[in-house]
């Protein structure tokens, strides 16, 4: 009786997932059948949904929900706490299975080269969106003592930024935030918030959902110069062909024509700002230089010369996620990611690297929504597959299950499990319980071991 396919993932957020989820509808699953593992470096699963969204995030982070029913399948084993490149190796795991599927995401952050990004209260966004979302590897302290505060971007990322700012620590008490997180935000001194973007409204990267729910607090005043509402033939045609886009630049010419009101806390979104420097005194930031940008007709922009000083004291860049470098793979410095063709790892040669292949952010960089990364995972897997049905991957030496377990355990390597997720998850909940909370987020990676039986 032939044995079933193989497969390694490295990684359990999203895209690890709903390849796992591609291998279990696909034909091979009925026969001769897959058995699936899938590798995180964090002893819980869910990648970027439990450690890159905000915590007032309820409706994004019900994806779980969806996530939960693929792990919850007998073909998937989930080992937490183990690393790649640290824990096992490509070789390593090339030993244990017919392919090798990289999901890895991104959770940096991309680098913004102007003048004074080293000053202290020079932030990336990554890094604090890690620290409220109580990654176990980021300081449990966050330096929020600026009143005035500037957030470089104007994607979501900028938004679930700006928004944990300007929030009272009380409005985000009932979410899961760690005792620590909500220490640290109830010292918050920030009541003005200044998102900057280069370009206009119609080229602004929000979500209209997301953007909307900036005024939904009784806390935030969303304002919007009218100065800021402008379209060149490029814009027009963008909001044409785009719902979303139009739906982006209608919120706010709203903003911008209506009168401001009292609401103690000041979130201005700023366009045709460009950034060009950090001002710094004595090491620490005091300021933030930008220049004020024009259409061109392409909804592209180009600078006026005209500059502009905005008093602040801590500068959060908001201008995208990189991705680790992943050894022995191929690396794209530009793009920072894994170069590839359909999902399968190109190398230099132009050869595809055997039984190795991308998924997510990983393979074409941090753009996207969440659900974006289904279509990657299905075209990846459909490759993977073609590639078992022409005998194109490599036989591994020991393909029993079980050799993994004993791999991991003869080096001393504590890991999770998916029945450990559900400890984990049980006392997570146990701690929100007396509070009238769904769940208070554990913090602390011993802590998370303890609590999953690794």
């Amino acid at each position: 009786m032939p044995r079933p396919l193989r497969v390694a993932i490295v990684g359990a957020g999203p895209a690890g997932i709903y390849a796992a989820d591609a291998l279990l509808k696909s034909e091979v699953a009925a026969d001769p059948g897959v058995s699936i593992d899938i590798f995180e470096r964090m002893p819980a699963p869910f990648g970027l949904i439990r450690y890159g969204v905000a915590p007032d995030h309820p409706r994004i982070k019900g994806i779980i929900t969806a996530l939960h029913q693929v792990l919850d399948k007998p073909q998937v084993r989930l080992f937490g706490n183990v690393e790649y490149g640290a824990d096992l190796h490509l070789d390593d795991l090339r030993a244990f299975y017919d392919g090798v599927i990289f999901s890895t995401g991104a959770m940096a952050d991309r680098e913004l080269k102007i003048p004074g990004v080293e000053l202290d209260g020079s932030f990336g966004a990554a890094d604090f969106a890690s620290w409220y979302d109580g990654h176990p590897d980021v300081p449990r302290t966050w330096p929020l003592e600026a009143e005035k505060v500037a957030v470089l971007g104007v994607g979501n990322v900028a938004l679930d930024v700006s928004r944990i700012l300007a929030k009272t620590a009380d409005e985000l008490l009932p979410t899961e935030i760690p005792p620590n997180v909500y220490e640290g935000l109830k010292a918050n001194k920030a009541v003005e918030i200044h998102v900057f973007g280069r370009r206009g409204p119609a080229q602004a990267k929000f979500s209209p959902m997301e953007l909307r729910e900036l005024d939904h607090s009784p806390n935030i005043e969303v304002i919007v110069n009218p100065e800021d509402i402008d379209y060149d033939e490029g814009s027009i045609e963008q909001r044409r062909s785009n719902k979303q886009v139009d739906m982006v630049a209608k919120t706010l010419e709203n903003w911008a024509i209506r009168d401001v009101g009292d609401r103690p806390h000041k979130l201005f979104l700023h366009f045709f700002e460009s950034p060009v420097e950090i001002l710094g005194e004595d090491g620490k930031v005091v300021g933030l230089r930008t220049e004020r940008t024009e259409l061109d007709g392409t909804g592209n922009v180009k600078g006026t010369g005209t500059y502009t000083d905005w008093e602040v004291g801590a500068v959060y860049r908001a201008v995208g996620y990189l991705s680790d470098k992943l050894p022995k793979l191929p690396w794209d410095i530009e793009s920072g990611t894994v170069p590839d063709e359909g999902g399968r790892v190109m190398q230099e040669t132009g050869e595809h690297l055997d039984s190795t292949y991308v998924t997510g952010w990983i393979r074409r960089g941090p753009v996207g929504l969440i659900g974006h990364t289904k279509g990657d995972a299905n075209e990846t897997v459909a490759n993977l597959l073609d590639d078992f049905a022409n005998g194109r991957l490599q036989t591994p030496g020991t393909p029993e299950p079980e050799a993994v377990e004993a791999f991991l355990a003869e080096r001393e390597i504590r890991f999770t499990t998916w029945e450990g997720w559900y400890k984990l998850d049980a006392a997570e909940k146990a701690l929100g319980e007396p509070e009238g909370r769904e769940r208070v987020k554990i913090v602390e990676r011993e802590d998370m071991l303890r609590a999953s039986g690794a």
